[in-house]
């Protein structure tokens, strides 16, 4: 499915995997095109390197891993920005856009709470 870039809403997948990592209480859903992962209250999401340093995304209740992501970095050539289409305001779905430069395509996507902002930091805290 080819994809619109909008001008002026991408980013590096570096600078996103770092700021996201400060951000994983803020994570609404997350998954690539043929999985979804949802936010629950009872569980958390984790986010780290493998040995590899290949970036990995878990969604847990407890100790118990439930469902685990591995991005695949060389495949996302940037992530694109927007409001979600199908959240509520102030939602915002982080797309990131693989394939060749001509026909890019979604990857996989996060939905968080909040929009990209570098200044903006969250405490670490338990969800109510």
């Amino acid at each position: 499915m080819p994809v619109t870039v909008e001008t002026g809403s991408t980013l590096t997948f570096d600078r996103f995997w770092r700021w996201l990592k400060r951000h994983p209480n803020c994570i609404l859903r997350a998954g690539t095109p043929d999985t979804f992962l949802y936010d629950q209250e009872d569980l958390h999401w984790h986010l780290e390197e493998d040995e590899e340093r290949v970036p990995v995304v878990q969604l847990s209740r407890g100790k118990q891993t439930l469902a685990e992501i591995a991005i695949e970095a060389r495949e996302v050539l940037f992530v694109q920005v927007l409001p979600d289409p199908d959240g509520d305001a102030g939602q915002f779905l982080f797309e990131l856009i693989g394939g060749s430069g001509d026909e890019p395509y979604p990857v996989y996507h996060f939905v968080l709470a909040h929009g990209f902002d570098e200044e903006t930091g969250h405490r670490a805290q338990l969800k109510q």
